[in-house]
């Protein structure tokens, strides 16, 4: 079970590594260096895990497992830096603060590496294991710790909701990471004082069995898991959204036509290209945002055209059904003062008595796209229900 979890997590990081590094529309975004080295550290890290990888590697050098786990844990650790850094910081500051972090895991690695080997050839001497797990826990929880700060502060600034969830993912995944910070420097203290409370050499059977390997084998695993995750979240469901943003675009687009025939029929002056009013494929944004444009342009072209008696007798009768001062109840009073003036303009008779009022909200949804859409749906939806000449009582 366990060889499957972990060399299972480490095949799809590594795909997660070369989904980073190919590359997406033709660019690879800032950081892609960095992610791909987080992720195949990570890889690596797992594959370690893996029963099956330990005893191939320690048949040949005792022990080894370990060493080769944490220093792709530490790596991996860097390379989460790395990408914060190349994120937040100018290209300059960025590159030294990487080198920093380079250098200084390289000098860990090596401090590791040499307690490691000096700890074979004495027999795996307590004291020498202890330096060893202190040069490791300290490198690991100080990134840890100030990774989490980071990403979580990060993620209250983070305006794209992928975004934010992703990094607080990578968050959680930070608090694991110092949990098994946290039970090394346990363990540390235990042999230090030879306390003997954490047993040295029995192997995990399950994640959670026995009970210490909830903190050594677990805890580090789901760290991983996690901060791999929240930070290849949003590039994910990035494609996903922008594939839902343009589905929604060509759908507002097409249930606005009605609407916006409408009224050009009655305004054409206002269209932008007479001979162009289809949507591009591959511009879904400019042609829903110029049909919105237009259609508002005639709705201020006929302001005068816009009789109040059909608003009060429209108002009047959303207030009766109950749902006045709704969004959609507004919209059925706007839709009907529409009817009502492009009726009037085709007969060419401006409204005598006082100009209805705009329709609430306008002001607010100016040069917003999405909200000026979802208005105007409403607006489309209710006008399409209703028949002009028994709205407005203008003959048509």
């Amino acid at each position: 079970m366990i060889n499957i979890l972990f060399t299972g997590t480490a095949v799809v990081l590594l795909c997660f590594a070369a989904y980073w590094v190919r590359g997406r529309g033709g660019h690879r975004p800032t950081g892609t260096w960095a992610m791909a080295a987080l992720l195949t550290s990570f890889a690596l890290a797992f594959a370690s895990y893996a029963p099956a990888v330990e005893r191939a590697v320690e048949s040949v050098v005792p022990h080894v497992a370990r060493l080769l786990s944490n220093t792709f844990t530490l790596t991996a650790a860097t390379s989460v830096l790395a990408f914060l850094f190349q994120l937040n910081l100018d290209r300059e500051r960025a590159r030294r603060q990487i080198r920093l972090r380079v250098l200084a895991l390289v000098l860990s690695v090596a401090g590791m590496t040499a307690f490691f080997v000096a700890e074979q050839l004495t027999g795996r001497h307590p004291v020498l294991y202890a330096c060893y797990v202190l040069i490791y826990i300290s490198y690991l929880g100080y990134t840890a710790k100030d990774f989490l700060l980071q990403t979580w502060a990060q993620s209250k600034r983070s305006t794209r909701r992928s975004q934010r969830w992703g990094l607080r993912t990578t968050s959680v995944g930070c608090g694991f990471a110092l949990v098994y910070a946290a039970y090394k420097l346990f363990a540390l203290v235990s042999i230090g004082l030879g306390l003997g409370l954490v047993p040295d050499g029995a192997r995990c059977s399950t994640p959670l069995t026995p009970f210490r390997c909830a903190f050594s084998v677990t805890a580090p695993a789901v760290a991983v898991l996690l901060i791999t995750v929240g930070l290849t979240l949003p590039a994910l469901l990035w494609p996903l959204s922008q594939l839902r943003r343009r589905r929604w675009e060509r759908d507002s687009f097409t249930a606005l036509e009605p609407l916006w025939r409408e009224v050009t029929a009655a305004v054409p002056e206002v269209v932008l290209d007479p001979g162009n009013t289809g949507a591009d494929a591959r511009d879904l944004d400019f042609h829903l945002h110029r049909r919105v444009i237009e259609i508002n342009d005639c709705v201020l072209a006929l302001r005068r055209y816009r009789p109040t008696s059909v608003r009060d007798a429209a108002a009047a009768e959303v207030a009766r059904r109950g749902t006045a001062g709704t969004p959609e109840g507004d919209a059925e009073v706007e839709a009907a003062v529409i009817a009502a003036s492009v009726a009037a303009k085709h007969a060419g008779a401006a409204s005598e008595g006082d100009e209805a009022p705009p329709a609430t909200g306008t002001a607010s949804r100016r040069g917003d796209l999405p909200a000026e859409t979802a208005w105007l749906l409403l607006v489309a939806d209710a006008y399409a229900r209703q028949s002009a000449p028994a709205n407005t009582g203008v003959a048509p």
